[in-house]
């Protein structure tokens, strides 16, 4: 069996350990790991599969060496600038930042739910946003039976989807709280995040809607290869230290049944079907936490619209909504020899 080489830039960051936590789990064909990150962070230690790994500072010479894939978690900047320079030295990266997602020349994979696009790659590959990752696969499940005619997106997103400094504004107010002060200093949010939910993630653009939300929108489009599906998005940002949960209201262009769905939903590799409403039991972000998979439930009929539904899906942002995604693309390139 061939053996690989891979390169993981942004190895020290949220995302770049889990994708080492990841790449432990899957077990590739590896001869050769190589980590990177920015000259603060070089020099740093880190363990991949039992052997630690010296951080080295990432350069324009960093990719000389040859590699087969790279895997990208260090911005849009950093992507912008490397990623081409490892591509046009044979390495194919995939990369977890905005910057290439909406490039026509550029495929926007979940790989359960459109890897074909990954034949057409010129070297780089985007991994969607986090909150759209894990609408894709509920979405396909629908989109592929019945058709789509409406999306309409409500999200609730973990502090950990805005990186360390929104981790820590949660554990700082809750502290806070819990010594009785009035609060502490903010690092990432415009407004303290422990009790409140805040709709703005990202940017606001002119239209009033967040950068987030039409990332949600544009990419739904490009995944989906629909741009006929109407589509609008709310997205908050919660008390929720990880996991990303979703309120997806579907209209479909056909009727369906029920049970059709749900036998549906727990067909769709990587998904699961979570949902006994006369148990208790539905999706929850403390039950996807460390999961690569989606979580569903709360499937019922939306009787306000022909053809409506309503589900709840649930996933861990970190892994399923970056790391994971972008290892399971590698792993499926590997799988189909298509790098």
């Amino acid at each position: 069996m061939k053996q690989y080489r891979i390169a993981v830039v942004g190895a020290t960051g949220m995302v770049g350990r889990t994708f080492l936590k990841v790449l432990e789990e899957f077990d590739l064909p590896v001869s050769k790991y190589k980590l990177f990150a920015s000259a603060r962070s070089a020099g740093k230690k880190l363990t991949l599969l039992g052997q630690e790994y010296t951080v080295e500072e990432l350069t324009e010479q960093s990719f000389d060496e040859g590699f087969d894939l790279a895997l990208f978690s260090a911005g849009a900047g950093i992507s912008k600038k490397f990623a081409p320079i490892a591509a046009a030295h044979g390495c194919v990266v995939i990369d977890n930042s905005s910057q290439w997602r909406m490039d026509p020349k550029v495929p926007l994979v979940v790989p359960e739910v459109n890897p074909g696009d990954l034949k057409w790659h010129n070297g780089i590959i985007a991994n969607p946003n986090c909150s759209t990752i894990q609408a894709m696969l509920p979405l396909k499940v629908l989109h592929d039976r019945y058709g789509i005619r409406r999306v309409v997106y409500s999200t609730y997103q973990a502090v950990s989807g805005a990186g360390v400094k929104g981790w820590d504004d949660l554990a700082n107010g809750a502290r806070a709280f819990a010594e009785g002060k009035e609060g502490a200093e903010l690092q990432k949010f415009p407004y303290p995040i422990f009790s409140n939910c805040i709709p703005h993630i990202d940017v606001f653009m002119e239209d009033g809607y967040t950068k987030e939300e039409h990332k949600m929108i544009d990419e739904t489009h490009k995944i989906l290869g629909d741009d006929s599906i109407r589509i609008t998005a709310t997205t908050v940002r919660v008390p929720v230290f990880n996991g990303h949960s979703e309120s997806i209201n579907v209209e479909l262009a056909k009727p369906y049944d029920l049970a059709d769905v749900r036998r549906a939903m727990s067909e769709m590799e990587g998904l699961v079907l979570y949902d006994d409403v006369a148990h208790d039991v539905y999706p929850l972000a403390s039950v996807a936490c460390g999961r690569n998979e989606v979580y569903v439930g709360r499937l019922r009929r939306d009787e306000s619209v022909e053809n409506g539904l309503n589900l709840w899906c649930v996933a861990d942002n970190i892994r399923k909504g970056a790391a994971a995604n972008a290892v399971q693309i590698a792993r499926y390139m590997i799988g189909h020899e298509i790098i």
